[in-house]
């Protein structure tokens, strides 16, 4: 049915929506007080004080629990977590509070169910969480977003927020700047000046080749995009709450057939160009993880169309990326949700082969005795593939079915971080905030090292660093392989050495930026593999899922076993803000009646582009 093709193909993407993981680096503090003025930024978005600023959007901060009893505060809810009373029972458990899960927690909730979130970490937010050290407020997610300023939007993160009246104030820009073999290359959200840049660098033919295929991707785009991410559930209702989108769909429908292609099969019928071929993988690269031959069809076309429509720019959250973990906090505990953050799952209990419930285990404050909370109409996995299966008994059917499918499933590669707290004395005005460096294309877009990429987001808030300062973050982009980490004693002078050594090549990316950079840095924190498997409980610091397209799928909201279902990115449609937005909003929805998800339409300005 093409439909229900565009359906589960459906990903309203934003520009490289998904290339960072949370986590907390190990900290290597240079022992440089923090001093010098600062320089004269011209920010014409920005008219309230610094102060005013930093209260108003540094809210990560309130969304952290502290250490052994001090208060957590959510949402302008404080509590001590020693005092925070088990809850034996509620509709729907969602193991993390990772976008995917807080999305479709906070919808549950709007939808009348009563929601508990368990988080391990003491800070909401899995990918895209914040955090702050010496005054440096970080990113560890996501930084890109399109789609969140504007209404009507694509972007399912923004329906999430428009359906739990939450709103993240954010900066528009158009410009980021790549550093290629052939020198640099401006990326800009902007259909003309995409082409031009590919013709100044990449020549005649490979312009006239990036029109025709254009002109192939439109159609498709159309398809992809008729259908907005909010309609969607993964069960026959579908055809009803889609069916009234039907109208703009119908003039696309021969389209859909290529729609979970991998994007090289059309790729390859117009670009011959080697130049514009390496520059569609890094694209596809920077998005998915993987190359344009297993990459799906539609998450591409649409990424283009919606980064290149008239008018078209990028969004930076102002207060960082923090900011939207704590919209959809608001909006969870505004209709009666509950976040316990320090609160680890230990196990998915079965009964009759059917999820019931979980076995949680606090790990702070005076209380630790682990307890059960029970969840008579859903358990809902926001973890990994391969996490969730650690949490199954093993044997047993179905749960033995699950196992081995995540046993199988190919694992991405994960990362190298650095995070850093700068001098920004003397840096240029018209500084970007986004930068990234392919190194070598004859070592292939993949290879371990070769792409990189930055992220200086004092550029558009100030207020994320101390005065005369810049907050910095680069990483490697889900190239890092596990292998020549695991099993390292992370206190080891070997490990020690080891960051040292794989970290060399972000310094060396930050030069093409900031050539004084080193003699800069007031504050640096080093992240690794090892740390992604800490501290996100991620198997082997996996980026994610490596699904390729035209070979297999990802699975959908509902799993093998009754009453577990799943959301994130090992579930359709995928890896990035997004993709992971729209499985929260797909699995939430398949939990309820279609008068009530028709009800939620109704009240959603969700026309599709």
């Amino acid at each position: 049915m093409a439909v229900q093709a565009v359906a589960t193909a459906r990903q309203s993407v934003s520009l490289y929506p998904s290339l960072h993981l949370q986590f907390n680096c190990e900290i290597e503090a240079h022992g440089k007080g923090l001093q010098g003025d600062l320089r004269d930024f011209k920010f014409p978005q920005l008219s309230t004080s610094r102060r005013e600023r930093r209260n108003r959007h540094c809210c990560p901060r309130l969304i952290r629990a502290a250490v052994s009893g001090n208060a957590i505060s959510t949402s302008g809810a404080s509590r001590k977590l020693s005092d925070t009373p088990e809850i034996p029972k509620t509709d729907v458990v969602v193991i993390g509070a990772g976008i995917g899960g807080l999305c479709c927690a906070a919808l549950l909730a709007k939808y009348g169910y009563k929601v508990v979130v368990c988080e391990s970490h003491d800070i909401a937010g899995g990918a895209g969480h914040a955090f702050e050290r010496q005054g440096f407020q970080f990113d560890s997610g996501p930084s890109f977003h399109a789609g969140l300023s504007i209404k009507p939007s694509i972007n399912p993160l923004k329906q999430v927020l428009d359906a739990i009246g939450e709103k993240v104030e954010c900066v528009q820009y158009k410009n980021w700047i790549g550093y290629l073999p052939e020198g640099t290359f401006k990326f800009t959200a902007n259909k003309d000046a995409y082409e031009a840049e590919i013709r100044r660098v990449g020549g005649a033919r490979a312009a006239s080749e990036w029109r025709e295929l254009e002109d192939k991707m439109e159609p498709l785009a159309r398809a992809a995009m008729a259908l907005p991410a909010a309609a969607l559930r993964p069960d026959p209702a579908v055809v009803f709450t889609a069916g009234r989108f039907l109208p703009q769909l119908l003039p696309f429908l021969p389209a859909t057939k290529d729609m979970l292609s991998p994007f090289s099969g059309i790729v390859n019928q117009v670009v011959k160009d080697p130049f514009l071929k390496q520059l569609i993988d890094l694209e596809c690269f920077v998005l998915s993880g993987l190359l344009a031959d297993s990459t799906i069809t539609a998450e591409m076309v649409t990424m283009f169309k919606e980064r290149h429509r008239e008018g078209g720019s990028i969004d930076y959250p102002l207060g960082g990326g923090g900011s939207i973990i704590e919209a959809l906090v608001r909006g969870l505990e505004k209709y009666g949700g509950r976040l316990l953050l320090n609160t680890h799952v230990d196990e998915i209990l079965l009964e009759g082969g059917r999820a019931v419930g979980i076995r949680v285990r606090p790990t702070r404050g005076t209380n630790k005795t682990p307890y059960t909370i029970r969840a008579p109409k859903a358990v809902i996995s926001n973890a990994s593939t391969w996490d969730t299966a650690k949490l199954l008994p093993n044997g047993a059917l179905p749960a033995q079915s699950y196992i081995n499918r995540a046993n199988v499933t190919e694992k991405t590669d994960s990362f190298m971080h650095l995070h850093l707290g700068i001098d920004a004395m003397g840096l240029p005005s018209d500084l970007e905030c986004h930068h990234f460096v392919l190194h070598d294309w004859k070592r292939g877009v993949g290879a371990p090292q070769n792409v990189c990429l930055v992220s200086i987001p004092t550029v558009f808030d100030p207020s994320l660093a101390p005065e005369g300062c810049h907050v910095v973050h680069a990483y490697t982009a889900g190239n890092e392989p596990y292998s020549i980490w695991k099993g390292m004693d992370r206190k080891s002078p070997e490990y020690a050495a080891l960051k040292e050594e794989r970290s060399e090549v972000l310094w060396q990316t930050l030069e093409k930026v900031i050539p004084d950079i080193r003699d800069r840095v007031k504050l640096k924190l080093v992240g690794t593999p090892l740390t992604h498997e800490r501290y996100l409980r991620r198997s082997e610091g996996t980026y994610g899922p490596a699904i390729r397209a035209g070979r297999d799928t990802f699975p959908g909201a509902a799993s093998e076993i009754p009453g577990l279902l799943c959301c994130g990115d090992s579930t359709m449609p995928g890896i990035g803000v997004p993709a992971v937005a729209a499985s929260g909003m797909i699995t939430a929805n398949s939990l309820v009646p279609v008068w009530q998800h028709w009800a939620l339409l109704d009240s959603l300005d969700v026309a599709a582009a």
